[in-house]
């Protein structure tokens, strides 16, 4: 069973975290911005999609990053235990279906919806 991993969101311009499991982007962690100065500094999703309904990602904002990421397990807990191998499945041939289509307008060819 894959287990959650976390790497550095080097697009951001403050402080941000991708989570995965296994190959799978299953959430993030990260400072907000442009937030009042009295509002929580720390945001956090958990969710993917698609592979799961809609309502089922969620999200929260928190004081500091180790209260974010206790909150992010939580939600993570309960987001996996409602999900099936199918689930992932899904949302990798959707990856798999949008990268073929960006390669194709790439070349400059006309892509047919399937």
């Amino acid at each position: 069973m894959p287990h959650l991993t976390r790497r550095r969101d080097r697009n951001a311009g403050q402080e941000s975290w991708l989570i995965y499991y296994g190959d799978v982007h299953v959430g993030s962690i990260g400072l907000r911005s442009g937030n009042p100065t009295e509002s929580d500094p720390w945001e956090w999703r958990c969710g993917f999609y698609p592979g799961s309904r809609p309502g089922e990602c969620t999200s929260g904002s928190a004081t500091s990053l180790e209260s974010a990421r206790a909150a992010f397990l939580a939600a993570w807990a309960v987001f996996l235990s409602k999900r099936t191998e199918a689930d992932f499945v899904e949302l990798r041939q959707e990856q798999e279906w949008t990268a073929r289509k960006y390669a194709a307008w790439a070349r400059g060819e006309r892509v047919l919806v399937q």
